[in-house]
């Protein structure tokens, strides 16, 4: 029985009017042969769109292909792994012969409708990740069940498809024989277990299910795909696929109903605040950088990193985002996460990345078996980056704590332990170089970036004074702000380069130094930050999307989005919003972002979607938003309370 769903909203560009944007595909020799044999085309990463359970996420492209899915938790290892690999595993559903594509998520959700048009009629296949029946508001994905449903409708006409299910365990290490049982297929191997439940007819063989069927205007065709582990006592859960959609739907509306965003550039904030929530492991509240692994920041390249994790770096601005977006609980828990991630802190230096319900071990090991996204090798699992010193986190959770602390009131003893003892880490280390916000594995610097979130940690610890220290311990903390004050001002400062560079006494740019006017560092009109801005725009930036330095090879979204609030504080809000509006449109139709765009290509590339970038739309719609009340200009109503943390620097 078909289900009724609201009227799915599109995500255009800006720029792009309403005109959907549709692809066209010849026939596809691979569908027309028998069950071995599989397309070879590589799905590029801006097709793609997000799906997500507040446990794992899936990727589906724009032919009804999911890629990629990780079912037991973001980081566990996939049993859809085809954009790593063409041998890794996909499932695809699409019509057999030429069609073209356009998508929408239904409005406010992130459940996927693809709409596919052929000569002969049209069709509709709507995915979702499965939250918890009955799950609304906060509660949703703290129980998702780990399934996939998928829904075909006739919209039109007769439509031939072909539905392609190849599972590949351990990122496509094993090949499961599969096995039919009144109408579900069972593929057991290792330690992961799926049923497939499907109400058309599918003959197994070869490692894969294959199947054809018509749909009719008006018919429904349903498959439930369930995830448990092998030696689980229960069975994967196989609830009706409408049942799923429907309730999907439901709870992520439920959840963006609670959140109401007045500033501006409203409907970008709320779906980049729909995004960071999906990108959040409801058991913890932790939020992963990425969905993905391995995706390259350069096709063909080896800069392939594992991004399902939670880093440190993002959590400040993370916080920051859920506070512009009206998503005050999602901060909450947030900061008390990272309070029990990092337990009771000494003389240790910060872990600055963790799993997603708090471990610390992420070694790196490489997926050889792998051919990589576009051939880029290696592929990797872990990340070496856990072992990395970088003292721009002490700044990341104190300027975080700051930001919430009318609701770490009144102060518990571990939140003050952590607070006074991460100022007391910033005196003893900020003179020390580290590996930088960019990770660098080659060797440690005095990167300014890291200089400046050390002065943000002491300047907020001196803030919190008696709340999280003595009289002693904060004229102490005053002191070492001020010292590292007076180095970035005389030592930071390139005469020959005429701006703030990347690290000191270095003549090369680093878009990094775009933070210290947003962690209030130094006013964005200072002339030296307006000199600084001016030249990192121009030497690194290319139709606004700025590269992290000279011979980055794509532009970086967050920094292109740092370059708004830049503008903006700076009272350049024409110019600002102008930015702003080029950068919005660079999102894929979904309105999603992975790590970096291509600067000649405007191919997206790194791993997708990416929180980082989503954090950094809404961050600088929230710039923009207070330098046009500022000004007396669009925003009707004020953001909420909490959002100008970082307005001037002390004197």
């Amino acid at each position: 029985m078909s289900i009724l769903l609201r009227q799915p909203v599109a995500f255009p560009p800006p720029s792009s009017g309403n005109a959907p944007r549709t692809t066209d595909h010849g026939p596809r020799v691979a569908h027309a042969g028998g069950a071995g044999r599989v397309d070879t085309a590589v799905p590029r990463i801006n097709d793609h769109g997000f799906l997500a359970d507040g446990r794992s996420a899936a990727l589906v492209d724009r032919d009804g292909a999911v890629n990629w899915w990780c079912p037991a938790r973001f980081d566990g290892p996939s049993v859809f792994g085809r954009l790593l690999d063409d041998g890794a595993g996909h499932w695809s559903i699409r019509p057999e012969g030429r069609y073209t594509s356009e998508r929408s998520y239904l409005d406010d959700s992130l459940v996927l409708r693809t709409v596919f048009t052929t000569a002969t009629g049209a069709v509709a296949v709507t995915d979702a990740l499965a939250l918890e029946p009955g799950a609304r508001g906060h509660d949703i994905g703290l129980r998702s069940p780990r399934v996939l449903a998928r829904v075909v409708e006739g919209l039109s006409g007769e439509v031939p498809m072909r539905v392609e299910y190849r599972p590949r365990f351990e990122y496509g290490r094993v090949c499961a024989y599969l096995t039919q049982t009144d109408g579900v297929i069972e593929a057991t191997a290792g330690a992961c277990h799926l049923e497939l439940r499907a109400n058309v007819p599918m003959t197994c063989g070869d490692g894969m299910a294959a199947g054809r069927f018509t749909a009719r205007a008006g018919s429904a065709h349903h498959f439930t795909l369930g995830y448990a582990p092998t030696y689980d006592e229960r069975p994967p859960a196989l609830p009706d696929a409408d049942q799923v959609v429907a309730e999907t739907a439901a709870g992520w509306r439920s959840w963006a109903g609670l959140h109401e965003y007045h500033g501006l550039y409203r409907d970008q904030v709320r779906r980049s605040a729909l995004v960071v929530q999906g990108m959040t492991y409801g058991p913890s509240g932790a939020v992963v950088a990425a969905a993905t692994t391995s995706l390259p920041e350069e096709p063909g390249g080896d800069r392939n990193y594992d991004y399902r994790y939670v880093w440190v770096r993002d959590f400040s601005l993370t916080l920051q985002a859920l506070w512009l977006a009206a998503c005050p609980d999602e901060a909450n828990r947030q900061f008390a996460w990272v309070s029990r991630a990092m337990g009771r802190i000494e003389d240790e230096p910060v872990p600055i990345m963790y799993g997603v319900e708090g471990e610390r071990d992420l070694t790196e090991h490489r997926l050889d078996h792998l051919a990589g996204y576009a051939g880029s090798r290696p592929v990797l699992v872990g990340n070496d980056a856990w072992r990395q010193r970088q003292t721009d986190v002490l700044g990341e959770i104190l300027d975080a704590a700051w930001l919430m602390r009318h609701y770490l009131d009144p102060m518990s003893p571990d939140v003050r332990h952590l607070l006074h003892a991460l100022a007391d880490q910033a005196v003893r280390d900020w003179r020390r170089p580290d590996a930088g916000m960019w990770e660098a594995r080659d060797a440690e610097r005095h990167y300014l970036s890291s200089k400046v979130q050390c002065w943000t940690a002491l300047d907020r610890a001196v803030r919190f004074g008696p709340r999280i220290g003595d009289a002693g311990d904060v004229a102490r903390w005053a002191a070492a702000r001020d010292e590292v004050r007076e180095l970035v001002l005389t030592q930071g400062w390139n005469e020959r380069v005429g701006a703030y560079t990347g690290a000191l006494g270095s003549d090369d740019l680093d878009a990094s130094v775009l933070i210290m006017p947003l962690v209030g560092f130094l006013p964005a009109d200072d002339p030296r930050m307006r000199a600084t801005v001016d030249v990192v725009e121009r030497r690194l930036s290319r139709d606004g999307l700025l590269r992290r330095w000279d011979g980055d090879p794509a532009g970086f979204v967050i920094c292109s989005f740092w370059l708004v609030g830049c503008l903006a504080r700076a009272g350049e809000l024409d110019r600002a919003q102008r930015l702003f509006t080029r950068l919005a449109a660079r999102a894929n139709d979904l309105g999603l972002y992975a790590e970096q765009i291509d600067q000649a290509t405007g191919e997206q590339l790194g791993n997708f979607p990416q929180a980082f970038s989503h954090i950094g739309l809404i961050n600088a719609a929230g710039h923009l938003t207070e330098a046009a009340e500022r000004l007396g200009g669009a925003a009707r109503q004020t953001v909420p309370a909490g959002t100008a943390i970082t307005e001037g620097a002390p004197g």
